[in-house]
């Protein structure tokens, strides 16, 4: 499975784990949400669907308001296709929950920390911190490259090609700082023993 495969599944069932929600509801809850599927296409969306359905993490079945054969499309002379609901199933939450106690690289790089990050609020506050700081360790790594590759070439660069590198340099600065108050927030909220609930919200940088 890919990456963005794999992000899309953990997406999903996190979103189903609220409530149930049919596939027009779930693709439009994914891209205002979760940064990362913006352009997910209903072509993309309904394979996850069908295999997580033949995995068992999730059911279907017709929304409360439709009749069988009510509808959202046209599948025939006379004939309207019901509109399905999808809804997490025990084994869904359980697999849910294995992959929200993932923390290495694949829950803190760019393209996925997003998304683990919005389901923090079900996530063990010991992932959570080894989540974040993963993700200030890499950050500090690029803010170290880039001021290397900035001080060999502040010279040779032009005045705009030197303030988008100064732009992208105070993002990520903005970023480690970020994540430096919440894992302070973190480490001075979590009891000996663990615990899910998340602390109190630190507002994120801007983009």
């Amino acid at each position: 499975m890919s990456r963005r495969s794999a992000l899309l599944e953990l997406a999903v069932l996190g979103l189903l784990h609220d409530s149930p929600m049919h596939g027009y509801e779930l693709r439009k809850r994914l891209n205002a949400v979760l940064g990362a599927f913006r352009a997910l296409s209903f072509g993309t969306l309904y394979p996850c669907l069908r295999d997580l359905v033949a995995r068992g993490w999730i059911a279907e079945s017709a929304a409360a308001d439709d009749k069988p054969g009510a509808a959202t499309g046209v599948t025939g002379a006379g004939t309207r296709r019901a509109r399905i609901v999808y809804k997490l199933t025990a084994e869904g939450k359980d697999h849910l929950q294995a992959l929200l106690s993932q923390s290495g690289p694949s829950a803190w790089e760019d393209d996925t920390f997003n998304v683990h990050f919005a389901f923090f609020a079900r996530t063990e506050a010991d992932v959570r911190l080894r989540i974040l700081e993963g993700r200030r360790s890499r950050l500090e790594e690029r803010l170290d490259a880039f001021r290397s590759a900035a001080a060999q070439r502040r010279e040779r660069l032009d005045l705009y090609t030197a303030e988008l590198q100064r732009h992208g340099l105070d993002s990520v600065e903005r970023e480690v700082r970020w994540l430096s108050e919440l894992i302070e927030t973190e480490r001075s909220s979590t009891p000996a023993t663990g615990q899910t609930t998340a602390p109190p919200f630190v507002e994120p940088p801007p983009t």
